[in-house]
């Protein structure tokens, strides 16, 4: 388990550096920022299926419309994300994204059916408290105000990527991890290519380095999250996504002067605390259910 854990935390801490990347290339539009991040993961993930000794088999899929939803609400959540970045601090950013898991539990009972229980209604609506309390300074309700614009992109860039967990999610047990993650950096590769006529500027002096770095970081990160639910379940796993709110403040701090109000930091605490009370309840759940099966296995 503790092998999963320290996976896990690498994983977030390397997304977290990615999206400082992509925030310090702020002159890069989101849909060429976009390209580089998932055209320069592509030969991570082709590494990794080699020295899996995973090429021939790892990529075979049956459903490609699923791969297809997947990538359109993951890459435009990707773009908006980083549009967001360029308006918002990063530790802001981070909180809001945090909504993520919650709308998760919301899209799964209206798509998939499961059940809202109260546990999980309470915690969400606690976490959209903390969202709301996040955004309070943010809306002045003026369409020239490019700090409320980047709060309205990353909630919508939260909702986008709570939607694609939700496809991937359908598509569990059914397609390959390492399909999946490999379909998704190419659509996104494609879909970034596609806003070129839109807008790109020619990359200088370390904008490469930013650029190409968040590809290879990404990918890299994306693996090591992959390879830690190996070791342990998504629902121990969890908590520890949330240390990439220590990371984003420092590196908010250090690289871009960005001090957090403690507004935000009280916003922040409470979608955390809805997160976790979610996934322990997660976990409850699934040990009632694992000892229902055994009564009933012994029953036969």
């Amino acid at each position: 388990m503790m092998r999963g854990v320290m996976l896990m935390m690498s994983a977030v801490t390397l997304f977290v550096v990615m999206q400082a990347f992509i925030k310090a290339a702020g002159r890069v539009p989101a849909g060429q920022a976009v390209f580089f991040r998932s055209f320069f993961a592509l030969p991570v993930i082709l590494m990794w299926l080699w020295i899996r000794h995973d090429m021939r088999d790892g990529l075979k899929t049956k459903n490609w419309k699923g791969h297809a939803l997947r990538g359109i609400c993951g890459t435009t959540a990707m773009g908006l994300g980083f549009y967001g970045l360029k308006f918002l601090p990063l530790p802001e950013t981070t909180a809001i994204r945090f909504v993520t898991p919650i709308l998760i539990v919301i899209f799964a009972a209206v798509l998939l059916g499961e059940t809202f229980r109260k546990v999980r209604l309470a915690a969400v609506l606690l976490g959209l408290c903390g969202v709301l309390i996040i955004m309070w300074p943010r809306l002045t309700f003026d369409l020239g105000d490019m700090a409320m614009i980047g709060v309205i992109v990353t909630l919508g860039s939260s909702a986008l990527a709570a939607l694609a967990q939700i496809f991937v999610k359908a598509m569990a047990g059914r397609e390959r991890t390492v399909a999946i993650v490999f379909y998704f950096s190419l659509t996104a590769s494609t879909l970034g290519l596609m806003t070129a006529p839109f807008g790109w500027v020619m990359p200088i002096g370390v904008e490469w380095a930013y650029l190409i770095g968040a590809g290879l970081i990404g990918g890299v990160g994306q693996i090591l999250l992959t390879s830690s639910y190996r070791f342990a379940d998504a629902s121990t796993l969890a908590p520890f996504t949330y240390v990439s709110m220590l990371w984003a403040l420092i590196i908010g701090y250090f690289w871009f002067a960005e001090v957090p109000t403690l507004t935000m930091l009280f916003g922040a605490g409470l979608i955390i605390v809805a997160g976790v009370i979610i996934v322990l309840r997660e976990r409850a759940l699934g040990r009632e259910e694992t000892a229902e099966r055994k009564l009933m296995a012994q029953g036969k």
